[in-house]
């Protein structure tokens, strides 16, 4: 599915969830499900093609593989999480989409430790007397 067949899948949709949403709420919510999740499978294969194409110049640049597959798992909860927290917004549930979000920058922070660590013990070895 190319992007003009996406943009009109989802003004479709909206167009039709704005007419169900008075009467029918919950068919309403459903096909915004729907319509979501069509969307999210049809750049899937977008996404698989980024994620490999990052790879490959990590590999290149000699980036070590734990640092990239960390990012790539942070990306990862930033984009689920975003997609999450809207989902959850859009059914009208704003306080626990800011919880979503909430737990989702925790789990950013949990995996960046190591890199900022990492980060850290080399600038210090670059400053003279810093290193212990």
């Amino acid at each position: 599915m190319d992007i003009v067949q996406i943009v009109s899948l989802g003004l479709v949709a909206s167009l039709l969830i704005i007419l169900l949403k008075e009467q029918k709420s919950s068919i309403a919510f459903l096909l915004l499900l729907f319509t979501v999740i069509l969307i999210f499978l049809s750049v899937i294969e977008h996404v698989k093609y980024i994620f490999s194409l990052l790879q490959y110049m990590a590999e290149k640049a000699q980036v070590e593989s734990v640092y990239f597959k960390t990012i790539l798992k942070i990306i990862g909860i930033a984009y689920i999480t975003e997609f999450g927290a809207q989902l959850i917004r859009d059914a009208g549930l704003n306080s626990l989409a800011s919880k979503v979000e909430l737990a989702g920058k925790l789990f950013i922070l949990m995996l960046a430790i190591p890199i900022i660590t990492a980060l850290i013990e080399t600038i210090l070895d670059f400053i003279p007397g810093a290193a212990g």
